[in-house]
């Protein structure tokens, strides 16, 4: 289309400043009597772009010339690059930051790089499943739950989701004809397949999702974490359910899933750490701690 093709053009100009109309017929895939007749457009139109004759001469813009500079604020572009770039460290093809760039005559700021995979290099298929959401592909895949039993699974991606320090994949399983939540780090042996699905309504109520399509547990802790634990506390907890003890302990609460990894979890602070409230969570530990116990006896 004409229209797309004279974007391009300004484009082109933006990135190389100076070009002939010979090698605008070649990148674009016309004559150069048609690049001739959009550049009058252009013209026209009121972009300052002209022509110099001779050796050295050929297409330009006016040096200082930003496109639309004037619908834009300065930090309106910035934010747009910014956001451009962070959606550019989650695909390969950064293609619409270099344009943008080019028509703000700016250069976006570097400042955010995500890597999706763990640090074994397993499980670096984000960009495979954000692929199936946005083309609206079916998926399979072995699936992993909580309490390690393996199933297949076919579903319908919808979208990914990042909750309390995991990203999850949400999505409706044709498998169990239901709303589901998968954590992306169980999932295994991902394949997209060719089959198309018609997009669904996701639920409003999307925080009460759970693996098994049933709304999850949550238990409200009371801990107390010896000094000697500072460097997890404050990775592990939010500022503000901590309580710093004048013996340097820390008194954290807060509220949370209960289930086993809960435990785990816990537990990974070894002897450095008290569950004070609730009893039943107390327990647990108890009868957990005694289980480690007898196998070392």
């Amino acid at each position: 289309m004409q229209i797309n093709r004279l974007f391009e053009i300004v484009y082109i100009l933006l990135h190389k400043r100076k070009t002939s109309a010979t090698e605008l017929a070649t990148e674009l895939g016309v004559s150069r009597r048609t690049i001739c007749r959009d550049i009058d457009i252009l013209s026209s139109a009121g972009v300052p772009i002209f022509t110099e004759k001779g050796k050295g001469g050929g297409i330009s813009l006016l040096p200082n010339f930003v496109l639309n500079k004037s619908i834009l604020s300065e930090q309106e572009q910035n934010e747009i690059l910014s956001a451009l770039h962070g959606l550019s460290t989650v695909k390969q093809d950064d293609q619409v930051l270099r344009k943008i760039s080019a028509i703000f005559n700016k250069t976006a700021t570097n400042w955010i790089e995500v890597d999706f995979s763990d640090w074994s290099g397993e499980n670096d298929f984000f960009n495979d499943l954000k692929m199936a959401i946005t083309e609206r592909r079916v998926a399979t895949m072995d699936y992993y739950n909580s309490a390690g039993e393996k199933t297949f699974r076919t579903i319908e991606p919808m979208q990914l989701w990042f909750k309390s320090k995991s990203w999850y994949l949400k999505g409706f399983c044709l498998t169990k004809q239901d709303m589901r939540v998968y954590k992306l780090t169980r999932i295994k042996n991902l394949t997209i397949t060719a089959e198309h699905f018609t997009l669904r309504n996701l639920p409003a109520e999307q925080d009460t999702w759970a693996e098994n399509g049933e709304e999850q547990k949550y238990v409200t802790l009371k801990l107390r974490i010896e000094s000697e634990m500072a460097y997890r506390v404050y990775d592990d907890f939010y500022e503000s359910s901590v309580e710093k003890q004048p013996d340097g302990s820390f008194i954290v609460s807060l509220t949370i899933e209960d289930d086993s990894w809960v435990h785990g979890f816990l537990l990974s602070y070894g002897r450095y750490i008290e569950v004070l409230e609730p009893e039943s969570v107390r327990n647990i530990l108890k009868e957990e701690t005694q289980i480690i116990l007898n196998k070392y006896l």
